[in-house]
């Protein structure tokens, strides 16, 4: 289990190299291709190469209303309140819900001995070929890898947000 110090770490450690050129669909759902490079502990020059897919869902809107329902799933009575006054105050509150899956079966990897910016210089230059559009190459922390990639999934969230809402408010659905 990771202490709270291994998740900062991970968060301040990881880089994304090169992010997918395209935002999350409004309409549909998305995939992206991850390579996740990492160097292994205690190992000079040993890196650790990871690819596979992350799903996003499409993202929904959510209304005061909706919103509320969610709040309210698993919490008790005294939540009440505050789910009645947001359905109230709220008509022009809207937020985004994005569902990500992220399936470990998609995820290969391999060793590579050689230093981290020579195997990102290649991986870059695979992309490169490849014309991916969708693909992203992210530099990150071995051990917990797996929250380097949330943070990148957090950040392009935050990148399609505003695209998301400019689609939904040019045809007409907030």
């Amino acid at each position: 289990m990771f202490r709270e110090d291994d998740f900062q770490y991970a968060l301040e450690n990881t880089r994304v190299v090169r992010a997918p050129a395209q935002a999350i669909q409004t309409f549909g759902t998305t995939s992206f291709r991850f390579t996740l490079v990492s160097e292994l502990l205690d190992h000079v020059n040993r890196v650790r190469v990871r690819d596979g897919r992350i799903h996003a869902e499409k993202p929904t809107i959510l209304s005061p209303h909706n919103y509320s329902k969610l709040l309210l799933d698993g919490f008790g009575e005294n939540a009440r309140g505050y789910a009645d006054w947001l359905e109230a105050h709220g008509s022009h509150l809207r937020f985004l819900r994005y569902g990500f899956q992220f399936r470990k079966t998609d995820v290969s990897e391999e060793i590579v001995n050689a230093p981290k910016e020579e195997v990102i210089e290649r991986m870059e230059k695979r992309l490169d070929h490849a014309e991916d559009p969708m693909a992203t190459l992210i530099d990150g922390v071995d051990d917990a890898w797996e929250v380097c990639l949330l943070k990148f999934t957090v950040e392009l969230i935050q990148r399609s947000a505003g695209e998301n809402m400019d689609e939904w408010k040019r045809r007409g659905f907030i």
